[in-house]
Parts: structure tokens; sequence; C-alpha cells
């Protein structure tokens, strides 16, 4: 049973709609989202809903695990009890997973969650951003915001991934696994077709 669910991104308005922040855009499409009554708390903001536990680390990426931890220690609740939810260079933009455990993928986030916890043994719901193409390096790909043409396949796939974790809460995430193994919502070619079709509808 997941308890806590950690949403990750760096703080402040600089960072906001940066890809590397894909975790904490996606607290935004959470049903509960607007119901929820957010505190400083925990290095981060801090609320409750129906015995889950939701938190934003207000740390910077590379030691949320810290924030994570807190909360954690505070309501006793064991590292395969929590979700984090964050960007990920190895999926494209369009897709989303649902994964328990594993390698960290080079994710700073990922990595402080390790370190704090001693385990790697929590469970993820990964947002896809892509790799940069060309000479972009990873670091000022994380740290650039997503475009006007990305955003237009960021939503339904945040959206997806609000709904995914609203399943995950609902019962046992292990039945969910084969589902949401790196599952595609949208793409740009989906989108190209979109375009066409209601173009050609229109004349």
């Amino acid at each position: 049973m997941i308890k806590l669910a950690a949403f990750l991104g760096n703080p402040g308005l600089k960072y906001a709609f940066n890809r590397h922040n894909a975790g904490q855009m996606l607290a935004q499409k959470f049903p509960f989202s607007p119901s929820l009554s957010w505190q400083k708390k925990f290095k981060g903001l801090f609320a409750h809903h129906e015995g889950t536990c939701f938190l934003l680390p207000e740390t910077y990426m590379n030691i949320s695990g810290t924030s994570v931890l807190a909360a954690a220690s505070f309501f006793k609740i064991n590292v395969d009890e929590i979700i984090v939810i964050h960007d990920e260079l190895e999926l494209p933009l369009g897709c989303v997973s649902l994964k328990f455990s594993g390698g960290l993928g080079g994710h700073n986030g990922l990595r402080s969650m390790k370190e704090c916890f001693g385990s790697a043994d929590f469970w993820r719901i990964r947002v896809g951003i892509g790799r940069p193409e060309g000479n972009i390096s990873v670091y000022d790909w994380v740290l650039s915001d997503f475009s006007k043409t990305e955003q237009e396949l960021l939503i339904p796939t945040l959206e997806a991934g609000a709904e995914l974790l609203t399943q995950v809460f609902a019962g046992e995430p292990e039945a969910l696994l084969k589902e949401w193994a790196k599952k595609k919502i949208t793409s740009f070619e989906q989108k190209f077709e979109q375009e066409n079709e209601t173009e050609n509808g229109s004349k």
C-alpha cells in the first residue's frame, strides 16, 4: 500500500516549467490537488488526504531525498510504501511508466532517495521527457522549459500519469505494472495525424 507520494522538482518560478519539474507539474493534474491543504513542512510543501501523504520537496533536486526521508520518518513509512513521481530521460515525451525499484538512470533525485534511504526499493511514476539531440547537454536539456508544441503533448501525458497515481492509491500497484510499462499516451506523429484530420475535415 502506498502511503506517501513525492513529486520531484526544483523550487522557485525559475524552474517551474523545466523538463526536470515534470514530476511536480503532474501534481497539479491530480484530482485531489485543488482540495489539498498544503503547508510548509518536511523541507517542502506537505498535504494529507484520506490516509495518504503528499510532498513537493523544496530542496533542490539533488538533495530531494532529505525532504522525503523527513516525512517518511515522521509517519513511520517504509521505503516500499513510497512512490516518487519524476521526469525520465530514457522515455520519449508522451510516455508514462510505472516501475518498482531498479536502476537510477543518472537521475539526481533518485540518487538522493537511495542515499537517504539506503535502498532503491521505492515505486516510481516516470514521465518521459526524451533525450536531447545535437550538441545540447543533458544538464541544459533538463533545466530548459518545454516548448509550446511539447506542452501540447505533455498535458495529456500528465493527466494520464495523474490517473495512474489515482489507480495506485486505489489498489495494489503490482497489478498495474504490465499495463503501465512504458505506456505511450501520445506522440508527435499522433498529433500530426490529428491536425491533418482536423484540417481535412474542415475543408
